[in-house]
């Protein structure tokens, strides 16, 4: 998802619905009588969406999400409460991943990797790397500039389980946070903002219905990011943290196919530019469980001098 970064414009906040993964099940085994030994050495059955397989068993596909623009198992816009990789409480799974950005005006790349331990506690690591393209040189900061970013992440489970709690009403539950640090502390001080690193804190709730094969997902995030952190942290407006919503909502096709979109609001903290919403809706394939590809259609909305940047997200996700 798309597996965005941007900025703002001085007068409308859009708002949007919104990205995400979906999930299908592995199945149980069999018990063979005496005369039925020979069925053992059968195919396994089609896996099915009802009776969700056993903890040791190996984690769903796409159950773990794809990874989100900031490096955590999500979807491209929005961390979830699921735990990154294909590791289960009993064991450890990881992935690497690689998502282009591209609205016209200026391109995202952003790249990292996360641990998923014991399916309770995730770290990660990512960089975005943001190319201002023409407008650099509009701005006097020459052509192609490129303002770089670094995150550390970590999340937490801390109550219910996505897929295997279907008989409850309880959605699974994780606590995370997001370190940045931006390498262009001196531009960010032209512009207002207050510091050149800073940390997000977010709280995720993620609820797989497997009868429907829908899946939901909301997270609050406290932030004084601009643009992600792209341009910062708070601003001559605004330097305090703020409450964020975010959102994202799949529907599995078939088995590897999944579709949906995604919204995340955002602070409006400098006056140079006003903040937009942003929004997505994307395909995510996974033709197995160690490969995922997701494409979007992205709206950024105003990014300092350009309005209007649309366009496409595509990520890359390998894991185990």
């Amino acid at each position: 998802m798309t597996p965005a970064c941007q900025a703002a414009r001085p007068h409308r906040r859009r708002t949007a619905v919104p990205l995400a993964c979906a999930t299908f099940l592995l199945l149980g085994s069999g018990i063979a009588s005496a005369q039925d030994a020979a069925a053992l050495d059968a195919p396994a059955e089609e896996p099915s969406l009802q009776d969700p397989p056993p903890a040791s068993s190996g984690k769903l596909l796409l159950t773990g999400g794809v990874t989100q623009v900031e490096g955590a198992a999500g979807g491209g816009l929005a961390p979830w409460a699921v735990i990154g990789g294909n590791g289960t409480r009993d064991q450890i799974g990881g992935s690497a991943y690689y998502t282009r950005v591209d609205v016209g005006d200026y391109a995202l790349d952003s790249y990292g990797a996360l641990l998923g331990i014991r399916d309770r506690v995730e770290l990660s690591v990512a960089r975005q790397d943001f190319d201002t393209r023409a407008v650099g040189a509009a701005l006097g900061l020459g052509q192609g500039y490129v303002i770089r970013q670094d995150i550390i992440g970590l999340k937490v489970k801390l109550a219910g389980d996505a897929v295997l709690e279907q008989d409850r009403w309880m959605p699974q539950l994780a606590i995370g946070l997001q370190h940045k640090r931006n390498n262009r502390g001196a531009l960010l001080s032209a512009i207002g903002a207050k510091d050149d690193s800073g940390t997000d804190v977010y709280l995720s709730a993620t609820k797989l219905y497997l009868d429907q094969s829908l899946l939901l997902n909301t997270t609050v995030r406290f932030t004084k990011a601009n643009q992600f952190g792209i341009l910062g942290f708070g601003g001559d407006r605004n330097s305090s943290y703020k409450p964020q919503f975010e959102g994202s909502a799949a529907f599995l096709l078939n088995r590897h196919v999944a579709v949906g979109a995604e919204f995340r609001s955002k602070p409006d903290n400098l006056g140079i530019a006003r903040e937009d919403n942003v929004w997505d809706a994307f395909v995510a394939w996974a033709p197995n469980k160690h490969v995922s590809l997701t494409v979007a259609y992205v709206d950024l909305g105003n990014i300092v001098i350009r309005d209007h940047q649309r366009g496409w997200y595509a990520s890359l996700q390998v894991g185990f």
